[in-house]
């Protein structure tokens, strides 16, 4: 008889799991955003490293976290969905509790990645917002950056939201205001914006990641009735993780470009997702392509690693029936 999941449990572990890990990997995540959306001949940051000494040095040690908090708010919802829908579809899709084939690994990937997307396009919206404020302020003040009257059209919606005056830090905004203007204007469209491109990295990245972890987590098990240490669990979520994301990483630069509602100078406007990779290819070349892979393998890596160890230890099942830690008990 195949062993029954507890859905809550699982969205608990996940959730847990989320906030660990956007905690540790965020100020990554927001170089990864920043050197995505620059342009040839208007770099501010030379690398990742660069891009994080010059976040303190403008916007302070908090200015690596700009954003964190909607990511915090909502990266809960977002993994606990992503990882109990692929518990649930890799539960019905067993038989009698016995392995799954790739293919039906690879097709659980692909439905707990479409579940996802309810939650990960909103997110990651205003999270773009914030992440990339500071980048237009530091191209502003830039020297040879075209000035603010030659600069692209400001959003509407976010022209109350930033400051886009040179020479002057960033003014403080609020993902509750960037949302709110953008229901307002735009109504619940407005929130998903990008929504195609989110699911044309998503889905490919959990067809991926869910099977890979699956058969690199096999190697490590003593035996095939007794689970993986929960190490080899860490090191499985890392390898699929870093794996998967450079992958879609092509996907994840136009997503990020069709979600910066707010441009800088000289900066083009996308119609659509053939529209933003045929732009990109057409003036930046291929290698566009790879921008800010390396930041994304460094956030994706340990933030599944943690997920699979909170998995593995089994907190959400500790808290709903008590029952012991693994870590614990072993």
């Amino acid at each position: 008889m195949s062993q029954q999941i507890s859905l809550p449990a699982k969205l608990i572990n996940g959730g847990i799991a989320g906030i660990v890990g956007v905690t540790c990997v965020f100020p990554i995540d927001l170089a990864k955003t920043r050197l995505q959306n620059q342009r040839p001949g208007q770099q501010v940051y030379k690398s990742m490293i660069d891009c994080l000494i010059k976040t303190v040095r403008s916007e302070g040690y908090f200015g690596m976290y700009r954003g964190a908090a909607v990511n915090l708010t909502l990266v809960t919802p977002e993994k606990a969905i992503k990882l109990a829908a692929n518990d649930f579809f890799r539960h019905h899709l067993s038989k009698d509790g016995r392995g799954l084939s790739v293919y039906k690994e690879m097709l659980a990937g692909c439905a707990a990645g479409m579940c996802q997307v309810i939650v990960t396009t909103p997110m990651e919206m205003l999270k773009i917002q914030m992440q990339d404020a500071g980048r237009l302020a530091a191209q502003q003040r830039k020297p040879g950056i075209i000035p603010p009257n030659r600069l692209a059209t400001p959003n509407t919606v976010l022209s109350r939201s930033y400051n886009v005056v040179p020479n002057a830090s960033p003014r403080a905004t609020s993902a509750t205001q960037i949302a709110r203007e953008l229901l307002h204007t735009q109504g619940i469209q407005g929130l998903y914006k990008g929504l195609g491109a989110t699911l044309l990295r998503d889905v490919p990245f959990s067809i991926v990641y869910f099977p890979l972890f699956a058969n690199l987590n096999k190697l490590g098990k003593p035996s095939p009735e007794d689970a993986a240490p929960f190490y080899w669990s860490f090191i499985s979520g890392c390898g699929a993780g870093s794996i998967a994301a450079v992958a879609v990483n092509p996907c994840d630069v136009v997503k990020t470009r069709l979600q910066s509602l707010n441009k800088g100078a000289n900066e083009e406007t996308y119609s659509g997702i053939i529209d933003c990779f045929s732009k990109i290819l057409k003036r930046e070349g291929p290698s566009a392509f790879l921008k800010g892979a390396a930041c994304r393998a460094l956030v994706i890596a340990p933030l599944f690693g943690i997920v699979q160890v909170m998995y593995f230890v089994g907190v959400g099942e500790f808290i709903m029936s008590q029952s012991p830690l693994k870590l614990i008990s072993d």
